[in-house]
This record gives C-alpha cells, sequence and structure tokens, in this order.
C-alpha cells in the first residue's frame, strides 16, 4: 500500500527499488514505512514486506 493505494510489487524488493519503480527518484522524497519515518540513506537497505503501507511526498523546490 503506498499513499493508501494498493500497489503490487515484485518481492523481494527495497524501498529505493519501489521508488525507482515507480519513477521516482529516491533523493526527491520523503518516505514513511509502517509509520515510520526512513532516512534516505536507509532506503537501499530497507526490505519491504507484504502488507507494509508506504507513505511518500516529493519534495519540490521553488521560489
Amino acid at each position: 500500500m503506498a499513499n493508501g493505494a494498493l500497489q503490487p510489487v515484485e518481492l523481494p524488493c527495497t524501498i529505493h527499488e519501489f521508488l525507482v519503480r515507480q519513477g521516482l527518484l529516491p533523493r526527491s522524497v520523503v518516505v514513511e514505512h509502517n509509520g515510520e519515518a526512513v532516512a534516505p540513506s536507509e532506503f537501499i537497505d530497507r526490505p519491504l514486506n507484504t502488507g507494509d503501507r508506504l507513505e511518500i511526498v516529493q519534495v519540490v523546490a521553488g521560489g
């Protein structure tokens, strides 16, 4: 589940792999995994499991 919508994912998969498959740049998003904020440095090592919930917010710069 990502941002409240079911997202099929082939396991094993890390947060980093999931983001890339969704067309998102891992360094341009903030991720919460099962209610816990995840540092971008952890994306590559944090595995996803069946039933996990992600909240993904894309960081936008502007002026």
